[in-house]
């Protein structure tokens, strides 16, 4: 839950920082801030999966790049969505989307937990050929 919590909290300042350097891209309050990154990763979560799939063919002859506009549709659907979150243009979303991208995955990068849990009995055990021809 603190994960869901502290990942919600990245995105909106993710926002804020994106309405800050993007000169198309306007957030009213904080709160609105708050409501449009709960509805931008409920978008992620519902909508984005399907828009990729329909999209694969054209993500692939473009190696991936079409993502990019996907992310920004998503932006402006989110920005028609929630009221006080504004994004002039698609260019103003797709430089808006880019900024979110990467301030979250920095920040995601910083706060990942990357433990990997190892058994200390494994149910295999790891041979190797030794110079004689014998396994050990």
């Amino acid at each position: 839950m603190l994960v869901i919590i502290t990942r919600w909290l990245i995105i909106t300042v993710a926002i804020l920082l994106a309405s800050q350097f993007v000169p198309g891209i306007k957030v009213d309050t904080l709160s609105t801030a708050v409501i449009a990154a709960c509805v931008l990763g409920l978008v992620n979560i519902f909508i984005r999966p399907i828009l990729i799939f329909l999209t694969l063919p054209l993500s692939i002859l473009t190696l991936g790049l079409f993502y990019f506009f996907i992310n920004a549709f998503l932006l402006e659907l989110v920005a028609y969505l929630v009221s006080g979150f504004a994004v002039k243009d698609f260019f103003s979303a797709f430089l808006g989307s880019l900024v979110i991208s990467v301030v979250s995955w920095l920040a995601n990068s910083f706060i990942a937990n990357h433990k990997i849990d190892k058994k200390d009995d494994p149910d295999y055990i790891d041979l190797r050929k030794g110079d004689d021809g014998k396994w050990r």
